[in-house]
């Protein structure tokens, strides 16, 4: 069994303000220290940070792969309704051509937030993401002797075809983002890995499951899947006063359905969430407060489980748990202060106590 590890350029880091040369030493840090790979959130922006400096994804991951030589590197993830199906579908070849055959496409169907500032339609994003996860393999399969055709709701291809092919066999890996019953068969059907954030181990473990069935009844071999998870990490040696700091904010990040299924809790009905997802955006901070109101019926032995906090051994525990629950590649978020302290304090005692055990 392989345990693979990562970390993001996620919100952890657009919240500290760092720019992209800091990233790039960042990366560049984890190159040297045995990291698998490293991920780089795709958002138009995060207001509610506005010392934050937020640069397109892809075009970091091609600057991170020329100051790196081996880890994978990913989006974490791309925003499948504000980019055509092509212009993923070619981003990620060009990526993985230019990083001898380092990209992955980490996908999603979105999040209100980052597009209805900008005028774009947020309705029917599963419906659109699927149909723009048919095109990019379509066109991954695409070259000037098979152009390929698509009629979709949404999307259309009319003899198309990709002039570039993919170092990786038989195209990059795709990483799904997913949690929800919908989401979760599309990373069965078109997936080579899955996203998730804001997990406990027990959604995780039955999520995982729920994927490894679909993808069975598909008859899909499943034993390269990358049963990946976007996790938080926080170095401290006084891990009980950093909890009680952050643990409200903890139990916003794991507040969904599913969760609350999974560990019986009951749902605030007077929340709801299909309505925070659809529409929540910085000028609708109502929607916000509402979901901190209902998530805190989240018990913090619950939300406990879910973030690494303390000292390595602690976060080994941590990982540990969401190992055995069936986790095989962590992408991790590093939080508090000492970013590049904590990224080789990870690489030095967290990664190396892993390697020995899963040689």
């Amino acid at each position: 069994m392989t345990i693979k590890f990562g970390f993001t350029q996620g919100l952890n880091v657009a919240r500290l303000g760092l720019d992209e040369t800091q990233i790039l030493t960042a990366c560049q840090i984890a190159d040297r220290l045995d990291y698998d790979s490293v991920w780089v959130m795709d958002h138009s922006n995060v207001p509610q940070w506005k010392n934050a400096v937020v640069n397109d994804a892809w075009l970091m991951l091609a600057a991170i792969g020329a100051s790196t030589s081996n880890v994978e590197l990913g989006t974490c993830v791309t925003d499948a309704i504000r980019r055509h199906p092509s212009t993923i579908a070619l981003s990620a070849i060009t990526l993985d051509r230019i990083t001898k055959g380092r990209s992955i496409l980490g996908i999603g169907a979105g999040e209100a937030q980052n597009v209805v500032d900008f005028g774009i339609e947020f309705n029917k994003p599963v419906s659109k993401f699927k149909e723009q996860l048919e095109v990019i393999e379509r066109l991954f399969n695409s070259d000037p002797d098979n152009h390929v055709n698509y009629s979709g709701e949404y999307y259309k291809l009319i003899n198309a075809c990709l002039q570039a092919k993919s170092i990786r066999k038989p195209r990059p890996p795709v990483y799904i983002a997913a949690g929800a019953p919908r989401t979760l068969e599309l990373c069965s059907t078109y997936g080579d890995g899955w996203i998730p954030i804001g997990y406990t181990p027990e959604l995780f473990k039955h999520h995982a499951r729920f994927i490894a069935e679909k993808a069975e009844k598909l008859d899909r071999d499943m034993t390269d899947f990358q049963f990946a998870n976007d996790v938080d990490i926080y170095f401290t040696d006084d891990g009980e006063e950093a909890w009680n700091k952050m643990k409200n904010a903890v139990k916003v990040s794991l507040y969904k359905p599913e969760l609350l299924k999974v560990h019986n809790i009951q749902q605030d009905s007077e929340f709801d969430f299909r309505r925070y997802f659809t529409e929540y955006a910085m000028n609708k901070p109502e929607l916000m407060e509402q979901m901190k109101k209902a998530a805190m019926q989240i018990p913090d032995s619950v939300a406990r489980t879910a973030i690494g906090v303390g000292k390595p051994d602690d976060v080994i525990q941590m990982l540990d748990r969401f190992i055995k629950a069936g986790t095989n590649h962590f992408i991790i978020r590093f939080w508090g202060f000492g970013y590049f302290k904590n990224i080789e304090l990870f690489g030095n005692k967290v990664i190396p106590y892993f390697r020995d055990q899963y040689k």
